[in-house]
């Protein structure tokens, strides 16, 4: 089977997958659990890619692993904190904007605002590891691989311990209007995004072994990082955190906004 044929045969898939979530979400009048399918939907194309990718050796079953871990963990951990805490505000404000202005349906205004583009971003930012997976063939680490294999691991670690910080913070009530700025929060205001960087920018070495097909997909993690410093990351959630958080300014002066740093004085 051929590359574009596999990336084709997965793209069918996705779409597929992100149909079905759209009927379910018009059906509960809310999307916010496509955060936790963003996760989830990498770790399903990298198992598509490794079923066609058939023989394959250590390369091939690390970037399976690295993905598939990230994935899951992220992907329960964003679905648990959906069923807890409600829709998100942002998606609300999007759907209800558009509907305001377009005069759309829920439904049309979902799919469009929301799942139909998702589908090519999730693709693109998974492109290294399904490449990798499908071109890897029986090939071993090579010492770039090891490089990417330790950076991934580092990054789904610190994107771990940051989310239960975070988790074990907000589960107190007395913490309520308050910032968290001890552990890993205390020297970057947002250890879960670096994390997320970290993993994929990992997932691209050890992919990159297999040659050019992975070199040109670094739009994926290129994507992401400006994604997540940019775009609809950091930038839109401490806009919502300035004006909810009265000492948010303040965490901002003393905190790297992305890299960890010691915190200034």
């Amino acid at each position: 089977m051929s590359l574009l044929l596999a990336l084709g045969q997965n793209f069918i898939l996705l779409v597929g997958i992100m149909i079905i979530l759209w009927l379910i979400s018009v059906r509960i009048r809310d999307v916010s659990f496509i955060d936790s399918f963003w996760a989830y939907g990498m770790a399903i194309l990298a198992g598509a890619s490794i079923v066609q990718a058939g023989n394959t050796g250590w390369l091939g079953w690390t970037i399976f692993g690295l993905t598939v871990t990230w994935g899951v963990r992220l992907g329960t951990h964003l679905l648990l904190r959906w069923r807890k805490e409600g829709e998100d505000p942002r998606y609300a404000k999007i759907i209800s904007t558009a509907m305001k202005k377009k005069g759309w349906s829920f439904a049309k205004t979902a799919l469009i605002k929301v799942w139909v583009l998702q589908i090519p971003l999730l693709f693109m930012v998974c492109l290294p590891a399904q490449i990798g997976i499908f071109l890897a063939e029986n090939q071993d680490l090579s010492p770039v691989a090891i490089i990417g294999l330790v950076l991934a691991m580092i990054g789904i670690t610190f994107e771990t311990i940051g989310d239960a910080q975070l988790r074990t913070f907000k589960s107190n009530p007395d913490n309520k209007g308050k910032v968290l700025d001890t552990g890993l929060w205390r020297y970057t205001r947002h250890p879960n995004y670096f994390g997320d960087f970290c993993t994929w920018w990992g997932i691209w070495l050890v992919a990159a072994q297999v040659g050019w097909p992975v070199w040109l997909a670094v739009v994926g993690p290129l994507f992401l990082s400006f994604t997540l410093t940019k775009w609809s990351g950091a930038p839109m959630l401490e806009h919502s955190l300035r004006k909810n958080r009265p000492n948010y300014v303040d965490y901002i002066e003393r905190t790297s906004g992305f890299f960890p740093m010691p915190p200034k004085t």
